[in-house]
């Protein structure tokens, strides 16, 4: 870590102001999964079991600058009272003179949260006057929030510059470690291994990897469009036209690193709203029927995959290998997350780049299998392609 972290700062009898990621799923007013919430306490005890006095800040899906009740970080505080063992205090806002005087009581070893950020329009903005408005809640500032990361918003970004002092918290320390061993020099061999619906995603990711890997496994909807390349008939699988050229080019600059599937599972009818699907049947990847869409790699990819994968040390995961989201096409994608496992356990670094994947390998039982599920999606996926994030670039140097 080039950038200061939280164990760099004496956090006693200072309020902390903390950026964490809350944006968690509500059912019923009630939150629906706390993983994200459990990926911020080791920060937090950290903070609060060192005499910090602690206020939280986070966002909570897209309310668009506007109050929306059915959008308030309220229902988080039961679930951190409960994690935490302990009172934690609420704000119905977070920014104001009446959010300065809550902060301005909290004692030795106390949490407060606020309300959500995007309630204001100025978050988003990055608003130079509402990040100095959250700057006056703390005396140190403490990012824990890597799924925002790529967002130059106020609280991300905007505030450091009314700090002396950012830091990195435990989660974003975690994230950048291990994020960090596959854009860096990793150990080889090593494989990418990408999904996905669109290949349009991906086109920085496999750009960027390309040099850098042995072996880029290519799965998911995004496979079709190479096949495309490669002159073969896809029936009504989904591709991308104005990319296939494009794949092309790709095929022929990584023609001994890039592997394809060679067989997939098709239906005649797809509807994923309501999770269905229609007939399906096991076909060679040169033998979709018209009208039939590929909708999850077949067996025979599956073992192709295992032979290129049972040997790397390092394997950074981004994408699907087709449909998880319904289980009669999700075989494929838990199969690709059993062998992610058995390589772990073989002492392979093995890198689930968040999203899609991430609820792919929790769906699949294997999460604690690995060696690290990232809590964002869009920022790993930023991270990976070798861009810098706004919300790292911001912290403090060592």
């Amino acid at each position: 870590m080039r950038k200061l972290t939280i164990e760099d700062l004496d956090v006693k009898g200072k309020k902390v102001l903390m950026r964490v990621d809350f944006n968690v799923p509500l059912k019923g007013g009630k939150v629906g999964d706390d993983t994200r919430i459990r990926a911020a306490l080791p920060t937090i005890q950290y903070i609060l079991g060192r005499g910090g006095r602690l206020v939280l800040m986070s966002h909570l899906g897209r309310p668009d600058g506007k109050r929306v009740n059915d959008m308030s970080l309220r229902p988080c505080l039961e679930v951190l009272e409960k994690l935490l063992g302990c009172k934690v205090f609420f704000i119905d806002d977070c920014v104001g003179e009446k959010v300065e005087a809550a902060a301005a009581q909290l004692k030795d070893g106390q949490v407060l949260l606020l309300e959500n950020l995007r309630f204001h329009p100025e978050e988003e903005k990055n608003d130079p006057e509402f990040a100095r408005k959250l700057s006056r809640l703390g005396d140190l500032y403490v990012n824990d929030a890597f799924g925002t990361a790529h967002r130059a918003h106020a609280s991300t970004e905007g505030v450091t510059r009314f700090f002396k002092h950012s830091a990195a918290g435990y989660l974003m320390m975690k994230e950048l470690d291990y994020l960090g061993k596959v854009v860096g020099k990793a150990v080889q061999p090593y494989v990418a291994v990408l999904g996905g619906a669109k290949i349009s995603g991906k086109i920085d990711v496999i750009t960027h990897l390309l040099p850098k890997v042995d072996k880029i496994i290519i799965g998911g909807g995004m496979a079709f469009t190479f096949l495309k390349a490669q002159g073969l008939e896809v029936g009504g699988s989904l591709i991308e036209q104005d990319k296939v050229d494009f794949a092309g080019r790709l095929l022929a600059d990584g023609k001994d690193k890039i592997v394809l599937p060679v067989d997939f599972l098709v239906t005649d009818t797809l509807d994923i709203k309501a999770r269905k699907v229609g007939a399906l049947k096991e076909v060679a990847a040169a033998e979709i029927p018209a009208g039939w869409k590929g909708v999850d790699v077949g067996p025979r990819s599956v073992e192709k995959f295992r032979d290129v994968l049972k040997d790397a040390k390092t394997v950074v995961w981004n994408g699907p290998m087709g449909v998880f989201e319904i289980d009669q096409t999700a075989q494929g994608t838990f199969a690709v997350a059993g062998i992610m496992a058995e390589i772990t356990a073989s002492g392979a670094t093995t890198v689930i780049g968040g999203g899609d994947s991430a609820a792919a390998i929790e769906k699949a039982g294997m999460a604690d299998k690995v060696s690290h599920v990232s809590t964002g999606g869009g920022a790993s996926l930023e991270f990976i392609e070798g861009k810098a994030l706004p919300g790292v670039s911001a912290l403090t140097d060592k």
